[in-house]
């Protein structure tokens, strides 16, 4: 309880900007939390790939198209509609996959650039926050002299806006880094099931 207190009493001493920093350290961890479900509901994982992968590799097209459909995720559904796909000469196969993993993908990026907004923005908060809290310490010197222990302690509580930007920031940076990670490894995933299909289709015709 008193380790709580202490917490509330250095986010009072950190000034006005540190609810702004909240409400930033909050939009995070909901963001986390959002991408975290989507992904989980929407990437079936690399071990899927791999099998698919393996499947097409080995002739065995009907255990890779009974593989996607039975499997959960963005592509896995894509591959199955891209098997099943006849085309034709204005929407070959190349084509759909190109279009249909754009908009994925996009999908798979949602609401990751206010990530990068508050990487950017919550060390200039907490930087202002210090300012203005050093405005106010050496302000002392209007009031009267001999107050260098009152200065001192109002810098020290003005930085802690900046320790708390740079915490926001570092957490949203971690966040960010992670999910852009995930996707990378998507696109890979993609690309490697996709082209295999698309020669499988080639063959076929």
């Amino acid at each position: 309880m008193e380790l709580i207190m202490t917490g509330i009493d250095f986010f009072h001493k950190g000034g006005p900007v540190m609810y702004l920093l909240l409400l930033c350290s909050m939009f995070v961890v909901a963001i986390a939390i959002e991408r975290s479900m989507y992904f989980k509901a929407k990437d079936p994982g690399r071990s899927f790939a791999r099998s698919f992968a393996d499947m097409l590799s080995q002739g065995d097209r009907d255990g890779a198209a009974e593989l996607a459909s039975s499997t959960k995720g963005i592509i896995p559904s894509l591959l199955s509609k891209g098997m099943a796909f006849t085309g034709d000469e204005n929407v070959p196969l190349t084509t759909f996959f190109e279009v249909q993993s754009g908009i994925a993908l996009t999908r798979f990026r949602k609401r990751l650039y206010y990530l990068n907004v508050i990487v950017t923005m919550a060390p200039l908060l907490g930087l202002l926050g210090t300012i203005s809290g050093m405005i106010s310490a050496f302000s002392v010197f209007n009031l009267e002299s001999g107050q260098a222990g009152a200065i001192t302690g109002g810098v020290g509580e003005a930085l802690i806006a900046t320790a708390m930007g740079l915490c926001t920031a570092i957490i949203a940076l971690a966040v960010h880094a992670y999910f852009t990670q995930r996707i990378d490894s998507i696109v890979s995933d993609m690309e490697q099931c996709f082209s295999l299909v698309e020669g499988m289709a080639e063959e076929r015709d």
